[in-house]
């Protein structure tokens, strides 16, 4: 399988409103190989988000993803905007929509964050999440032993304990390929690159006797992500009428920044 972007930008698009691209083979879910797995279009929203209106006095400090159906590899177009400006809040909403076979567009995602203007309370941090292990300390992955080609062989994963074991599982996650064309990843888009996984590395149902896809993501950072690698550890509750959910605390190399959410479609293969 070649390694490509997760999408490959579309020059010459008459369209000053919507940016363009083309989902490659790097963004395949493990769910049906004729969709794309949920973390590249979450961080293309996030991309979005951070490109519009950006603000150096500000940062996202919790983003929604709602995925609205499977996600088709077709060609996709994004845009956001700033539905509540405001100096200290606004609410900013991007939107994520597929090309069908007749030509016309139809939404798959959308995403709605909180940007809130940053002051300085570095010596006033609290923090009650845990840190991780390091990731020295875990072991490699290899995908390729379990799913076939896609977004799962795109990212670097290390375990840090066994999936499906007791208590959360917790992993790190490095993306190897970028999310457009050769530009470079921002800290935030890489994170939404890995965590959409954590439903799915988190889980205690085997995965070849059930199937539990995320209907949304909900991240809240206390802190900016810094550095390459995400680490994320997660755990599954399932109720008894076929609805959970996942929820996580994200780490980086410096330790915790936030927590995720994401609710749980569960079924029987």
């Amino acid at each position: 399988m070649m390694a490509q972007p997760f999408y490959l930008p579309l020059d010459g698009q008459d369209d000053t409103e919507w940016e363009h691209v083309q989902p490659t083979s790097s963004t395949v879910s493990v769910w049906s190989s004729s969709m794309q797995h949920g973390s590249p279009p979450a961080a293309l929203l996030v991309r979005a988000l951070e490109r519009c209106g950006p603000r150096d006095d500000a940062r996202l400090s919790r983003v929604a993803v709602d995925i609205l159906g499977p996600i088709p590899l077709t060609e996709c177009r994004v845009r956001a905007s700033v539905t509540r400006p405001g100096t200290k809040v606004e609410l900013l909403r991007a939107e994520l929509e597929a090309k069908q076979d007749d030509g016309t567009f139809r939404a798959v995602a959308t995403a709605q964050a909180w940007r809130l203007a940053t002051a300085d309370t570095s010596g006033s941090t609290i923090v009650h999440d845990e840190a991780m292990r390091h990731r020295d300390t875990g072991r490699d992955a290899d995908p390729a032993k379990f799913f076939p080609p896609g977004y799962v062989h795109m990212v670097e994963w290390v375990l840090l304990n066994k999936p499906g074991g007791t208590g959360p599982g917790q992993f790190w996650g490095r993306p190897l390929v970028r999310l457009v064309g050769d530009e470079p990843m921002s800290p935030l888009q890489r994170l939404f690159a890995v965590v959409d996984s954590a439903n799915g590395l988190g889980a205690k149902l085997d995965i070849r006797k059930w199937t539990y896809l995320n209907t949304d993501l909900t991240v809240h950072l206390y802190r900016q992500p810094v550095g390459d690698w995400v680490g994320v550890s997660a755990e599954s509750s399932v109720g008894p009428d076929g609805i959970g959910m996942c929820a996580a605390t994200l780490h980086d190399a410096s330790g915790p920044l936030g927590r995720s959410a994401q609710t749980l479609l569960v079924r029987r293969r």
